[in-house]
């Protein structure tokens, strides 16, 4: 069995995490994980007599063919495995769909448990559509491809009358923000989710003209951008 293990986005918000994961963690004697540290001290925070050397552990590094290759050797012995990523879900925006992509190959039976997702909480508060978006990950670093990136999900939203969901790497975060109210429509609406589920949390929906009346300081802040046109 494959466990997928959600990991709180906040260690301050480890309520959001349901009690049956702990009993799924138990059941697992290996584990492929985005960062060994953080996921030793976040199961450790879950389960205080867990003894962190009774198991085998594996850094995914985006899971490299190395990897893959460990986790298919795993799986053929029998071994209950539990994949985490460094916070939230593994395999939405994070690492470990190659391996589960090995898994369902084998016929390996995969458990995703239920947990924190920052994008899935974003659109659930933002108030836009949530029967139609698409996840685009990061716009183009290059900044003329990234107005034309912007316009082009703004055109495709406009006409599929879908939400269209990015990041960007936190200390890029204002740099975004700036060309994203120069390039997109005043009645464009955009959703700012940032820190979720922190003490910290902050998230708003309004239009780019009213984005514009606004100063907000994004900087090194996990941040979701969600967009919205109707034009």
């Amino acid at each position: 069995m494959v466990y997928l293990i959600p990991c709180y986005i906040d260690e301050d918000a480890r309520e959001s995490l349901p009690a049956y994961i702990l009993d799924a963690v138990k059941k697992c004697d290996t584990f492929f994980v985005e960062n060994e540290r953080s996921a030793r001290r976040f199961l450790k925070s879950i389960w205080k007599e867990m003894v962190i050397d009774n198991y085998t552990w594996h850094t995914i590094h985006k899971a490299e063919e190395e990897v893959k290759k460990l986790f298919i050797e795993a799986c053929k012995a029998g071994k209950t495995i539990g994949i985490i990523s460094e916070a939230g879900c593994p395999g939405v925006a994070d690492p470990g769909q190659v391996l589960v992509g090995a898994a369902q190959q084998l016929g390996v039976p995969v458990k995703p448990l239920v947990g924190p997702s920052s994008i899935l909480l974003a659109l659930m508060a933002s108030g836009m559509n949530g029967q139609q978006f698409q996840f685009v990950g990061y716009l183009p670093i290059d900044l003329q491809e990234r107005m034309k990136t912007i316009r082009h999900l703004e055109a495709e939203s406009a006409k599929k009358n879908c939400t269209q969901i990015f990041i960007e790497t936190p200390y890029r975060n204002n740099q975004l923000l700036e060309i994203l109210l120069k390039t997109a429509q005043e009645n464009t609406m955009l959703c700012i989710a940032a820190s979720i589920t922190s003490k910290a949390e902050y998230i708003k929906t309004k239009s780019v003209a009213d984005w514009k009346k606004e100063k907000i300081d994004l900087h090194k802040k996990p941040v979701i951008f969600l967009l919205c046109s109707f034009a």
